[in-house]
């Protein structure tokens, strides 16, 4: 699996709202210079994670942005596929049709998917903010 810059950044945006779960909502203008994420392109993936219920967002004068859920309750397969749709390492897997009845891999891509599925499935937004807790105290 490749994760898209799309999915990079948006999860970058999630970890950021993660830490800040308990702050209320917070501007975009402040995820962007913590994660390094250009800010017009910040402000599309928003859109992306509200519309699959990630996040809510509030506008105006104190408005800004926030987990829907607490981040122990975000999985990550759930950001990968808003982000970037499928964790499939071909194209293939997802589509049959355009699936090669003579691919001797598509068996092996089937066990990638899976394989990640099962990681991606079991970690959430809480596991990733942590863990680098710790890496940072050590």
């Amino acid at each position: 699996m490749k994760v898209s810059s799309r999915g990079e950044y948006g999860l970058r945006a999630l970890y950021d709202l993660a830490e800040h779960y308990n702050e209320g909502t917070i501007p975009s203008s402040d995820i962007a210079t913590r994660q390094h994420i250009p800010q017009n392109y910040l402000n599309q993936l928003l859109i992306v994670l509200r519309r699959s219920g990630l996040i809510e967002s509030e506008r105006g004068r104190n408005g800004g942005h926030r987990l829907a859920r607490p981040p122990h309750k975000i999985t990550l397969s759930e950001a990968v596929r808003a982000l970037d749709g499928t964790t499939a390492p071909v194209e293939c897997i997802e589509d049959v049709a355009s699936c090669d009845d003579h691919c001797a891999y598509c068996n092996v891509w089937r066990e990638v998917q899976s394989a990640t599925d099962n990681v991606l499935d079991k970690k959430t937004l809480a596991d990733v903010t942590h863990t680098r807790h710790i890496k940072r105290s050590k």
